[in-house]
């Protein structure tokens, strides 16, 4: 078996933004077909390293080795493109097209892929502009434009914020069978522990490695830790015994005995080690909510002829934590905005107790001025913030539970990273100390240990809680039930989180009867029937996809074998020729193939 060749060596590679050290001394591999998650805390430079490792902004120190001919699809977090272009056009961005007079624009390979990779992200009208597209459809343009020009290497930044759980599942399935190369940061932890087969993990200006997913790298790293506390712990014990023999005997500092003070000094380093797990610590108590959170009397709402709500009911319990899901453009941001009175309904009420206060994250985050200091946009809200039981903090107190240390609320915002902005706005909504919280898709840009700390504080919330989300992990967490918005009004109460919905649908898809498995009883009620029971697999296409991946991993492995031999510079010139017609048609049947078995992974993705 042929060795596994890196395809990308970092070598101590070093950033700063003026006086800031981002990173310094990062190293790592990255393998051929080795797909690998990024794990850091929120403004530790995880999107700038990706940036410098697709050639889009230069380092200070170090050096990066890539293979000969290495293709990089880099999909970064927020991506743009020019407003006046087609999706089409956006896609094929300096492609260059065949001039021989073999294809037409429309009929050439290239095109023909792209509309195939953008009808599977259900992109569909490929001539509508850019400037009209919402962000979550941009970011599957963008997927589709990094993914038309096969790759070797993928480095992807946050590749599932703003896709809804239908395309995040598409994508997951996609990704976890590519061979392609993949290096990504993520905050969604199934999507992570599913794809991912290596874990690299930014520490205190460290890198550990672990050969693992992230169920492993959870672990691995907790034994990690506890090996560091018990050699701390090991090291301040001898080192208060060298301390007082460093005090009792300056006169056997001879040469005798150097050694012996310079090994003090070694053990002084370790024993003055932290292990600093910064975490949120949100130790807040709600303020008393009544027995009487919120009743929807048959709520409607609609533009023109999308229906968001037909007739909603619904009646909210104390205490209770609902999450919603659904695709996007099915209206869940809207109804979040028809409760709180920010989106005027068409007709019904909803009659809302008098003790509820409510908290609201929105999804658009909040606007902060730029030259403002992070502890003046707090103190704009408050000077000092009430934790419940009598218990008061000022401005800055709190702003430590969130991250930031005392000279980071000095900071002016313009140089905060977008986590650490989603954080400081997650800090100024609660510190108004809600009873009913509702957070609309709060887990974008958040780092992993940001939202571990948010869950619990969330599963211990004394209030009422409302969660939009596409993070399966996190509703799996919070969440008691969940409100499935399939569109057009149609919505269903599911009493269960994320994960046991998804095996419910399932279990209805394996059906073989007509009528759809009945759904277990929830708590409220809406309009709508259920959606259409989608077809399974046929005995014969499953042959057929079994079939197409022994074919797909035969012309990769050709494909590789030319392409080595080609720049290997020892090959004959017939043999050079040969190869060279050859690898173009070896593409095309690659492509026809891969497209097959994606068509057909769709229909087989949930059974």
């Amino acid at each position: 078996m042929a060795a596994i060749q890196p395809y990308m060596d970092v070598q101590s590679l070093g950033k700063r933004i003026g006086d800031r050290v981002l990173f310094w001394d990062v190293s790592f591999t990255i393998n051929e077909r080795e797909h690998v998650g990024l794990i850091a805390k929120n403004g530790t430079g995880k999107s700038t390293l990706l940036s410098i490792l697709a050639g889009e902004e230069g380092y200070d120190a170090g050096r990066i080795i890539f293979r000969n001919h290495l293709k990089i699809g880099y999909l970064e977090q927020t991506p743009t493109f020019k407003h006046d272009h087609t999706i089409i056009e956006a896609v094929l961005e300096q492609v260059a097209f065949d001039e021989s007079g073999n294809h037409s624009y429309e009929d050439s390979p290239i095109v023909l892929k792209a509309k195939q990779y953008l009808t599977k992200l259900k992109i569909y009208d490929i001539n509508q502009k850019i400037s009209q597209l919402s962000g979550g459809q941009i970011k599957r343009v963008a997927l589709a434009k990094i993914l038309v020009h096969d790759p070797n290497l993928l480095i992807l930044d946050e590749p599932t914020n703003h896709l809804d759980l239908e395309m995040i599942e598409w994508l997951e399935n996609y990704l976890s069978r590519t061979t392609m190369s993949i290096l990504m940061v993520t905050h969604d932890r199934y999507f992570l522990d599913r794809i991912c087969s290596s874990i690299i993990e930014m520490d205190d200006s460290r890198i550990y490695t672990y050969k693992g997913n992230y169920s492993y790298y959870l672990e691995k790293r907790q034994e990690r830790l506890d090996n560091l506390s018990t050699e701390i712990e090991r090291a301040n014990n001898l080192y208060r015994t060298e301390l007082e023999w460093m005090r009792r005997m300056p006169q056997a500092r001879g040469h005798k005995a150097r050694y012996r003070e310079e090994a003090f000094y070694e053990l002084e380093k370790i024993a003055k080690q932290r292990i600093n797990e910064r975490n949120v610590r949100l130790e807040m108590s709600g303020s008393y909510i009544g027995s009487k959170i919120f009743i929807a009397k048959d709520v409607c709402k609609a533009f023109d002829d999308n229906v968001i709500l037909d007739h909603f009911n619904y009646t909210f319990s104390r205490y209770e934590k609902l999450g919603i899901v659904g695709n996007n453009g099915t209206g869940k941001s809207t109804f979040i905005k028809t409760l709180l009175g920010v989106e005027p309904i068409d007709s019904g009420s909803y009659d809302i107790g008098q003790t509820v206060r409510f908290g609201y994250y929105s999804q658009d985050g909040l606007s902060f001025r730029e030259d403002q200091k992070v502890i003046d946009a707090v103190r704009d809200i408050a000077e000092y913030v009430d934790m419940g039981g009598g218990q008061h903090l000022s401005a800055g107190q709190f702003l430590q539970h969130f991250l930031f240390t005392p000279q980071e609320q000095y900071s002016h915002i313009s140089k905060l990273s977008g986590g650490e902005r989603r954080r400081l706005y997650l800090c100024t909504v609660l510190m108004h100390n809600p009873n009913f919280l509702i957070l609309d898709e709060p887990t974008n840009d958040l780092d992993i240990i940001t939202l571990q700390i948010l869950e619990e504080y969330l599963q211990n919330f004394r209030g009422c809680l409302i969660i939009v989300s596409h993070d399966r992990y996190f509703m799996d967490k919070v969440v008691d039930h969940i409100l499935v918005f399939n569109g057009n009004g149609q919505i269903k109460d599911f009493p269960g989180n994320y994960t046991q919905y998804r095996e419910w649908k399932n279990l209805e898809k394996s059906q073989q009867t007509t009528q759809p498995t009945p759904l277990p009883k929830g708590r409220g009620t809406g309009g709508g029937s259920a959606s259409v029971r989608p077809r399974k697999l046929t005995f014969k296409e499953k042959q057929l996809m079994a079939q197409l991946e022994v074919d797909i991993e035969r012309l990769e492995k050709e494909k590789k074998e030319i392409e080595t031999a080609l720049s290997g510079g020892s090959t004959s010139v017939d043999e050079i020729v040969r190869m060279s017609k050859r690898l173009p048609l070896l593409n095309e049947e690659l492509d026809l193939k891969s497209m097959q078995w994606l068509e057909l992974s769709e229909i087989g993705v949930n059974q």
